[in-house]
């Protein structure tokens, strides 16, 4: 591994272990506060969760800009390992803030969108505003979530500018007319599988509000 990539991801556990360590503080420290092992609503509040350990939210987006029905978190820094809520996005809405002259634009979600495209469109939200140079789909498959019997299941990995593999994990499904998304994404190199079984415990109690 290059030595600018040791020290970016050396970088990004910094805050985290600061954070982690506040122990009876409410709130972390700079851009994070402290996710306690209880019921939380996520998002803009349309969809609760519950952690099986504390997290970390992160008061700004990296990937997603800060729309307001997502949420991110992330255990060891968000270079590293990261989970995104999606909570109730209404159709003609877009999961990031862009320009209309942009050359490169992440399709508006629809609420008639099925599975494959809205795992498409997610790959071109890697590719525009993560910067993937290499995105690769390892499979989609139905699996019910929230109650829902028409929701997904996409498994991806993808290599980005900082020579970096990751590997991702998103659970989602339309209901009435809105899009419900649970996202993990972490390197590929052991914090993915780390990560994983809390991913599944949260998306286990996902409910709506």
């Amino acid at each position: 591994m290059k030595r600018s990539t040791r020290l970016a991801l050396l970088a990004a556990t910094l805050p985290l272990a600061a954070c982690s360590s506040l122990g009876g503080g409410e709130y972390g420290i700079g851009d994070y506060n402290l996710v306690r092992v209880h019921r939380v609503e996520v998002g803009d509040g349309g969809m609760t969760v519950v952690a099986p350990r504390p997290w970390n939210e992160r008061r700004r987006s990296i990937l997603f800009d800060d729309v307001r029905e997502v949420e991110d978190w992330t255990l060891n820094g968000p270079i590293l390992d990261g989970i995104s809520f999606v909570s109730g996005m209404k159709s003609g809405h877009y999961l990031i803030r862009q320009r209309k002259t942009a050359d490169q634009q992440v399709p508006k979600f629809r609420s008639d969108m099925t599975a494959p495209e809205i795992a498409a469109m997610l790959e071109s939200l890697y590719r525009v505003r993560g910067g993937a140079v290499d995105f690769r789909t390892l499979s989609l498959q139905p699996r019910p979530f929230l109650g829902a019997g028409n929701g997904f299941q996409l498994d991806y990995e993808h290599l980005d500018s900082d020579e970096l593999w990751r590997k991702g994990r998103a659970v989602g499904a339309v209901i009435n007319g809105r899009l419900y998304l649970i996202l993990l994404d972490a390197a590929r190199s052991h914090y993915y599988n780390a990560t994983l079984p809390d991913f599944e415990a949260i998306v286990a109690s996902a409910q709506l509000r």
